[in-house]
């Protein structure tokens, strides 16, 4: 598959953060001490396991943050898979440069392909039942961006990115509002004509009390697999049905045959394993 990327200017100053992290206030002294200056170095990024790849725009800003005159090719892009030696992308660059920039460009670029090949295993899991996989805003502080990038790269969709696009009426919001019609009632008021409304039922009973005010979404939460037909067929379309909470990779085709439409997984972004993926000089 291919995904759009990230324009540079959402990437570039996490990227830079995370490079001023790491080179505190001296910068790389083992690089300074050790490679004469002025020497340029090929090497190319690898995977050191097969997976789905996702971050590669992290690693060309993080080198030419450090070297605007790097050349960075890309041989397996975002979005594809790539084998266990398989090499992502070839670099040309100032030695200096490219050893200081390596942990950073590493870190990012195993985290985001971790997240595209976990969700590609969960795509896949799921394929031709006609339901989703979307992660959740359970994303690392500072990463969400990239972190949902990576998600689409691995086949499944994004849900809200932030508070601010979406309403979701979750437990707590239910009882602070008073109750989940009153609380449906004052999102209808107060959404604007592009703002869809999704409310959290913990039983079929609140399912019912919901339906009837029309909300665009149902997160269906930690309900059994007979409660969640019990759910399709009840709603029989009126709303989009999304299946959440104890969501694994051994239960989630099971979630889907039940009819959902969307299934959420926060593990998607706060439990993946980086790729283990390395630079070959």
């Amino acid at each position: 598959m291919s995904e759009s990327p990230l324009p540079d200017l959402l990437i570039d100053p996490v990227v830079r953060a995370a490079l001023l992290e790491d080179l505190g206030r001296a910068g790389d002294i083992t690089a300074a001490a050790c490679v004469p200056a002025g020497t340029r170095l090929n090497a190319r990024f690898a995977a050191r396991k097969p997976g789905r790849i996702a971050g590669l725009d992290c690693v060309r800003l993080a080198i030419a943050a450090l070297d605007p005159t790097a050349t960075f090719t890309v041989r397996i892009g975002d979005g594809q898979d790539a084998p266990a030696g398989g090499v992502l992308a070839e670099v040309e660059a100032d030695a200096r440069a490219l050893l200081s920039a390596e942990r950073v460009a590493l870190n990012l670029l195993g985290r985001l392909s971790g997240v595209a090949t976990a969700t590609a295993a969960y795509a896949k899991a799921i394929e031709g039942t006609g339901a989703r996989i979307t992660c959740t805003r359970k994303t690392t502080p500072g990463l969400r961006a990239l972190e949902k990038y990576a998600v689409r790269c691995g086949g499944g969709i994004n849900h809200r990115y932030g508070l601010d696009d979406a309403i979701l009426i979750k437990d707590n919001h239910i009882v602070a509002a008073g109750g989940i019609g009153p609380a449906l009632r004052q999102a209808k008021l107060a959404a604007g004509h592009l703002v869809r409304i999704e409310i959290e039922v913990d039983t079929l009973a609140q399912l019912d009390e919901a339906l009837p005010f029309g909300p665009d979404v149902i997160m269906l939460d930690n309900f059994s697999l007979p409660d969640l037909r019990t759910a399709v067929a009840r709603a029989k379309g009126k709303a989009i049905l999304e299946a959440s909470g104890g969501v694994t990779l051994e239960t989630v085709r099971a979630i889907a045959e039940t009819g959902v439409d969307v299934i959420s997984s926060g593990a998607l972004t706060h439990s993946s394993p980086a790729l283990d993926v390395g630079l070959d000089a």
